[in-house]
């Protein structure tokens, strides 16, 4: 069975292999959450070595934007077993201390700050000799917000940033994605404020239970697409440490990119501006300000 975008699959829930047809090809594919497709690879080819599938078949014109859509309807997309080296992707930035959370270990969308934010991150583990510990949870948008607030201590809760807010479950069904922004970023700046770092990443980790976040180690080879800013259904992901994070611990690197932005078709052009604004929210902190203004304000 096929539908308008060009891709079906035999099931939508299970947590074991099913085949999606897709692009003239049948892959392997899994659904271990309900707002994850995980696929594994082209169905049949089980032993074949890791290659760029991605590029060759995923994202050829004539497929892309049903691709695109796939993710919005999705959530996140997992590509595993994909061996690129495609000019597009750069390393993501910013690294964390035993003493301070980076921005990119609170819950967040890119291009958080400006007015225009990418359809969906795609974040790859690239093949590299050093296997990738660092976790990246990820999660729906609703869902972050609710754990959010259901396990906020309840002397966070108090204060004065926030013990004016209505934080109820009825609220909280009825918020609009800019009042979930709104509410979300009052609850990280107080836990910013009034926790210590393994205060505050213990608390993110209990987030990251209550919201059924995917939580996956990264296979080297995997490409995640998250859906950012859509049509569909909107997430949000963080940088995750599950034990006490002391550093010095060697750690494979992420690459990404902003797909939808930046590998485009014949005759279109990069917005550069809208690059670099995305980019700017990425460079290390180098003041408190510029942390209070990207995933910690009000976004």
């Amino acid at each position: 069975m096929s539908d308008p975008t060009g891709h079906s699959a035999t099931s939508n829930t299970e947590s074991t292999s099913s085949v999606l047809e897709f692009a003239n090809t049948l892959w392997r594919v899994r659904r271990p959450k309900p707002f994850v497709l995980v696929i594994e690879g082209e169905a049949g080819q089980e032993a074949a070595l890791p290659s760029d599938y991605l590029h060759d078949k995923l994202l050829l014109p004539e497929w892309r934007e049903a691709f695109y859509q796939l993710v919005d309807a999705t959530g996140l997309v997992v590509c595993l077993n994909v061996h690129s080296q495609h000019p597009t992707y750069r390393d993501v930035r910013g690294r964390s201390s035993k003493g301070r959370l980076s921005q990119g270990e609170y819950y967040h969308h890119d291009g958080c700050t400006g007015p225009v934010k990418p359809r969906f991150v795609e974040i790859r583990c690239p093949i590299q000799p050093q296997t990738r510990g660092v976790a990246t949870a990820i999660a729906p948008h609703h869902d972050v917000v609710k754990a959010m607030v259901q396990v906020l201590p309840a002397e966070l809760a108090a204060t004065a940033a926030l013990a004016t807010q209505n934080m109820s479950t009825e609220a909280l069904a009825q918020m609009d994605d800019a009042a979930l922004d709104h509410l979300q970023g009052l609850i990280t700046r107080t836990v910013r404020k009034k926790l210590n770092a393994e205060g505050a990443r213990s608390y993110f980790r209990q987030v990251d239970a209550v919201a059924n976040a995917y939580f996956e180690p990264w296979a080297l080879g995997e490409s995640r697409f998250i859906a950012n800013a859509n049509s569909g259904v909107t997430m949000q992901h963080r940088r995750a440490y599950q034990a006490p994070h002391t550093g010095g611990v060697a750690n494979g690197h992420l690459v990404k990119r902003w797909t939808n932005e930046e590998l485009l078709l014949p005759g279109q052009v990069v917005d550069q501006a809208l690059i670099a604004a995305l980019c700017s929210e990425e460079d290390e902190e180098v003041d408190g300000e510029r942390a209070e203004g990207c995933y910690l304000g009000a976004h």
